[in-house]
């Protein structure tokens, strides 16, 4: 069975190509993810790895938590679920949104 791993903690420079190459040391990688800035695409620092199977992400885990990489400490570990977010964000307060500037603003 597959097994996600979150992988943090790394410098922003650090490339899809380099974690796929660094875990395999582990077992079969199946995915690489590193998540980006949705608006300047660089990175954010974090990544997830889907390694093969449980026994591949226990090795990964053991070899690459707190291993130095870039002058930083790996942090992995077994990804957690996506929690849900409401509204994307961003809020909205309705048409009386007392946030915007205007004549109607009485603050």
């Amino acid at each position: 069975m597959e097994v996600k791993l979150y992988v943090g903690n790394m410098t922003y420079d650090t490339t899809e190509e380099q974690l796929r190459t660094m875990f395999t040391e582990a077992g079969s990688v199946v995915a690489v993810d590193v998540i980006k800035d949705r608006d300047t695409g660089t990175a954010k620092g974090f990544a997830f790895i889907t390694m093969g199977s449980q026994a591949d992400a226990a090795k990964a885990i053991s070899l690459f938590n707190g291993k130095e990489v870039g002058g930083r400490p790996l942090t992995v570990n077994t990804a957690k679920p996506r929690e849900e977010r409401s509204g994307g964000g961003r809020s909205y307060n309705g048409p009386n949104n007392r946030g915007r500037s205007g004549s109607n603003n009485r603050y």
